[in-house]
This record gives C-alpha cells, sequence and structure tokens, in this order.
C-alpha cells in the first residue's frame, strides 16, 4: 500500500460551516468585489493584527508588487536579491526597471548589505530585498545604505505574514512593504495580496491604482490597472486570521520537533533565524552539504519516491532564466553565495495538519539515508 502523499505545504482551510455564513452576507449584498463590507472589514482586521497604520489589498502579491513600484515611480535599476520566487524580479521587468542582483548573506539567505553599495551606480533608484522564509532582512543596514544614496526600498514580505523584529512589524520598514496571500503562504486568501503604506496618500494612491486609476465615477486620475481583492478573498482572509495564533502554533511545534530530528546528522544543516520578536514558521528549509552521502537532487527524488514532495526553494536561481542571465549581474561570479545555497536547499514539508507521524516519515527518509 502506497503511503499517503505529504506535501511541502498546505492551506489551512477553517471549517466550511464557518464560511458559510460569510458567503450568505456576500450575496445577500450582492457586492462581489470593488471595496465591499468584506473589503472593508478584512483590511481594517488587518491593520490591527499586523499593527500596522494604513493596508491597500490585492488581487495576488504580483500585482501588489507592480502597484507598490509604480506608486514610488521607480525606473533605472534596482538591486535586489536572485535568491528568490520569479515573481520578485519580473515585477521589475513589466515596470521596465533593470534588476541588479547581488550576493545574499549565507546565514539568513537574504540580500547582503555588504554587498549592495558596490552595485549603487547613478542608474540606481531602489532597492528590493526580500525576507526570504519570513526571516527579517538586516533593515537597518539597508536604510542606512538607501538614505545616504537617496534609494527607494521596497520589501518583498511575500513570507513574512505575521513576522515582527526589534520595532515592531517587519512590515512597517522600508518606503513599501508587499504581501502575498497566495495559497501556499502561511496566511491565505485562497489568491491575494496587500501593501502596506507609511500614510493615508500613499494608500489612497494605491487605492486608485489597483482600480483603473479611477478617483470617482467619471474621473480617471493614475494609469491604474485591475488588481482589487474580491469579496470571497476578503471573507476567506477575515476567517483565517481568526485561527492564524493557532496556526503559528502549529507551525512552531513541528519547526521544533524538526530539529530535534535532525539533530546531530551528518551533512544536514538547518540555516539560522534572526532571533526576531516573533516567527510565523513559514518554511523549513534544510542544506544539504556534500558529506551528507548523496546530493540535494538525488534526496529530493529518493523523497519523491517515498510520495513526499519537498521543493527546491529557490533553485535555479532567478539570475540563470534566459529573460535574466545576459545581464553583468547574473554572472555566477558574482553571486557564489547564492549559486551554492541554491544547490543545496531543501525545504521540508510544514503546515498545521502535518502531523507527527508525518514528519517521522519525512526524517526516516533522511536519517536512512
Amino acid at each position: 500500500m502506497t503511503d499517503k502523499p505529504i506535501f511541502v505545504t498546505q492551506p489551512f482551510l477553517p471549517p466550511l460551516d464557518e464560511y458559510v455564513p460569510y458567503l450568505e452576507e456576500i450575496w445577500d449584498s450582492k457586492i462581489l468585489t470593488n471595496g465591499g463590507q468584506m473589503h472593508q472589514r478584512f483590511e481594517r482586521a488587518l491593520c490591527e493584527y499586523l499593527g500596522v497604520e494604513h493596508i491597500s489589498l490585492f488581487n495576488n502579491g504580483t500585482i501588489a508588487l507592480l502597484a507598490a513600484l509604480q506608486e514610488l515611480r521607480v525606473t533605472g535599476e534596482v538591486i535586489t536579491t536572485p535568491y528568490s520566487f520569479v515573481a520578485t524580479s519580473h515585477s521589475l521587468l513589466w515596470k521596465g526597471a533593470k534588476p541588479v542582483f547581488v550576493d545574499i548573506d549565507p546565514v539568513s539567505l537574504n540580500l547582503d548589505p555588504q554587498k549592495i553599495e558596490a552595485a549603487i551606480t547613478p542608474q540606481t533608484t531602489a532597492i528590493m530585498p526580500v525576507h526570504c522564509y519570513g526571516n527579517p532582512c538586516d533593515t537597518r543596514a539597508i536604510k542606512a545604505i538607501a538614505d545616504l544614496y537617496n534609494l527607494k526600498v521596497i520589501y518583498d514580505a511575500a513570507h513574512a505574514f505575521g513576522v515582527e523584529d526589534h520595532a515592531g512589524s517587519i512590515l512597517n520598514h522600508g518606503d513599501l512593504s508587499v504581501l502575498s496571500f497566495h495559497a501556499t503562504k502561511v496566511f491565505t486568501t485562497f489568491e491575494g495580496g496587500a501593501v502596506i503604506c507609511p500614510d493615508a496618500k500613499s494608500k489612497q494612491r494605491l487605492d486608485y491604482i489597483k482600480n483603473f486609476g479611477f478617483q470617482n465615477e467619471v474621473s480617471v486620475v493614475a494609469p491604474g490597472i485591475n488588481g482589487k481583492l474580491s469579496e470571497v478573498n476578503a471573507a476567506m482572509g477575515l476567517l483565517q486570521l481568526k485561527y492564524f495564533d493557532q496556526i503559528v502554533t502549529r507551525r512552531k511545534d513541528i519547526d521544533a520537533y524538526y530539529r530535534r530530528c535532525l539533530a546531530g546528522v551528518s551533512g544536514i544543516v538547518i540555516p539560522d533565524r534572526e532571533r526576531q520578536v516573533v516567527d510565523n514558521y513559514a518554511y523549513f528549509p534544510i542544506l544539504v552539504e556534500s558529506d551528507f552521502g548523496i546530493s540535494r537532487d538525488e534526496l529530493y527524488e529518493l523523497m519523491l519516491s517515498d510520495n513526499i514532495y519537498t521543493r527546491r526553494y529557490f533553485y535555479p536561481l532567478i539570475s540563470e532564466f534566459p529573460m535574466y542571465r545576459s545581464l553583468p549581474s547574473a554572472s555566477t561570479n558574482n553571486l557564489p553565495v547564492a549559486s551554492a545555497v541554491s544547490r543545496k536547499i531543501l525545504c521540508l514539508p510544514i503546515y498545521p495538519a502535518l502531523e507527527n507521524t508525518d514528519v517521522l516519515r519525512v526524517v526516516d527518509v533522511i536519517r536512512n539515508v
């Protein structure tokens, strides 16, 4: 008998009977999108829960990134990481900006602040770091560089829902921060995203951008796009928010269990986390070193043969895809840490419904090597 499949992630789905009243309210209102009551309630609830002043909801994280770049009028060159999901750099190409890749820190796996200054040119207008796996960037160092060179900072915080550092919500750093609520994320609305704004004017402009630029029924004040979050997605977000603390508690337990079970396994390294105030345990990455016995890809295939679906987040690097590899900054020589990490990284399954017996099944494959 084949063992049940174990996926790298599964969305937390609240009981269906709790979702139905929200759907009935939407049906009764006859408002399915365009900033209805669910949208407004969800927006307020997120601000309160996340500890942010202003937030603009979007239909997905990629459109939210595009809108953030549009709001800040980003052009020219933008320094970013090659170690991320392709949406990070794709948003720059769509905006007509040029990604400039900088290597990552070997511990945090985030953009290395010590490498940023050398990449700045007269054409540089912004920095787009990523809080990889929800692990906070060195926001103080990045701010100091941005202030010195008068650069904008847009954080891709797709993994960082609910994460806090020394100053509170990680989302309050930079000129703008962008969230993703995709089904693979620790917090999901099926599809969705958001931009965290520093002030009401920025939020208003982003609200215009996501609704074709409409200020009112007869006035268009910006070259906008259709980026609105539907009422159905907002309702799922409200329901998810009720369970989020419970979700994170379970993920924390799974993280700790993995660490205990994998302690002492030769050739398996668990990257350190920053000592942030609040973690969300969004992913559980390991590095498969050369002394493990088999390669990362061989372990990946071995897991697959046992119906365990891991992910090589992030492999290949963004800089290795055809639309980027001709850039001078995409050279492997320029990105030695990111290149090495991408060939060793493996994200193990972690989600609230994962049982300890499932974790042991994953661990047994690793230990039996």
